[in-house]
């Protein structure tokens, strides 16, 4: 969980925090396709606004906040709340671009646990369960989020990709899952990130699984 005590102290009313909105680009129940908790029931709630804009990126439309609608944290708590799942994944865009202190106090209110998939490139916030930093090398991460990693997850289309991997791995506690992920469109990458993972094997590979699945 991430807090620190000047965010607790901005908002510590329920209310307050459910009356928030936030920037939405969609917000549905699907099945986690990739990383470490792939294959599980979760609810994706995916905002608007990103200073990334990885070219690979397969929502491109998350990267502008104006066009998109915004929703009170209430209703995004109520709809993954019906839905049954067990966690909640916030993601984008860059979710970090916006404080998700509001939006993770009205989840976890409800007895969520709340997941991030992030580059770390903005300052964290918010109470989270899990993250995901996802760092890209044109935009790198901000040195404070390396110690609350629980997950690094690095895109690789080539060898320089696996070389900032293990920079970024070299920066995160023990114990963080460390997963390298073919970039969808990149055939090679495959071959590379396979014989890495053989020859240092406290990595594994990600997929996305959810698009063999075809769900969301």
């Amino acid at each position: 969980m991430f807090k620190t005590d000047e965010q607790a102290d901005l908002l510590t009313d329920l209310d307050q925090a459910m009356e928030t909105e936030y920037p939405i680009v969609e917000h549905f129940y699907t099945i986690q396709g990739e990383g470490a908790h792939t294959g599980r029931a979760s609810y994706f709630i995916r905002t608007a606004g990103c200073d990334v804009n990885c070219w690979w990126c397969d929502v491109k439309e998350s990267w502008e906040e104006e066009g998109h609608p915004k929703m009170k944290v209430k209703d995004l708590v109520q709809l993954a709340k019906e839905s049954g799942a067990p966690f909640v994944v916030i993601t984008g865009g860059e979710p970090l671009l916006h404080d998700l202190l509001p939006l993770t106090l009205g989840l976890k209110s409800e007895g969520l646990q709340v997941h991030i998939e992030t580059s770390g490139s903005s300052p964290l916030s918010g109470q989270l369960d899990w993250i995901t930093l996802s760092p890209k090398r044109f935009k790198k991460p901000t040195e404070e989020v390396f110690a609350y990693v629980d997950e690094l997850k690095v895109v690789v289309l080539t060898n320089k990709d696996l070389k900032w991997a293990e920079d970024n791995a070299a920066k995160c506690p023990d114990g963080t899952r460390l997963l390298l992920q073919p970039e969808w469109d990149t055939p090679k990458s495959i071959e590379l990130i396979v014989d890495y993972v053989k020859e240092n094997p406290e990595w594994g590979i990600s997929l996305q699984t959810h698009k063999f699945l075809k769900v969301p």
